[in-house]
């Protein structure tokens, strides 16, 4: 399937001279959607994984599918004051200031087999930091997914080390 003809480009957004990648075209899009899961699914579906954590808010909706077709519980990670329960919290920097992201304490066991998932790999940022949550808890990560993967700002570099799987890539703006 050609995702990228699935996917719109917003331009200007989120602010002047990004060429926002919009992958909720892909969620209303029943077959786009189930090519998205169904594939992702079948990379990890021989990794023993017994957690999916996706990251707020569209690394929810994918990643909760990807929980159930692998047979794995969700653990959501969210902003700050979000989740109810005792949580650790991780900082990290932004191109343009910090932000933090949460984990409730008792989501993941010392040992459990991990799979990351967010909709949209760009710096790496958020994706370093979740990963520092996961293993903090003694969380085993298995692999990180995604659906578009933005090449050209050179993501793999903060994640070293991962195994990386991304639908789509864009190697320039």
């Amino acid at each position: 399937m050609n995702l990228d003809s699935i996917i719109r480009t917003v331009p200007d957004f989120p602010k002047p001279g990004i060429q926002f990648k919009d992958i909720t075209t892909i969620l209303k899009d029943p077959a786009a959607l189930a090519y998205c899961i169904d594939t992702m699914a079948t990379v990890y579906k021989d990794k023993r994984i017994s957690k999916v954590v996706g990251i707020e808010s569209r690394g929810f909706i994918v990643g909760t599918a990807l929980a159930y077709r692998l047979g794995a519980g969700f653990v959501p990670i969210r902003k700050p004051g979000k989740l109810p329960a005792a949580v650790l919290r991780q900082d990290y920097q932004l191109e343009y200031g910090t932000d933090a992201i949460e984990i409730h304490r008792d989501s993941i066991a010392p040992g459990e087999r991990v799979m990351m998932h967010d909709d949209v790999l760009a710096t790496g940022g958020t994706m370093q930091a979740a990963c520092g949550l996961v293993k903090s808890l003694g969380g085993e990560i298995v692999g990180l997914s995604f659906i578009v993967e933005l090449s050209f700002l050179n993501p793999r570099k903060k994640l070293s080390g991962y195994d990386i799987y991304s639908l789509l890539q864009y190697s320039a703006e």
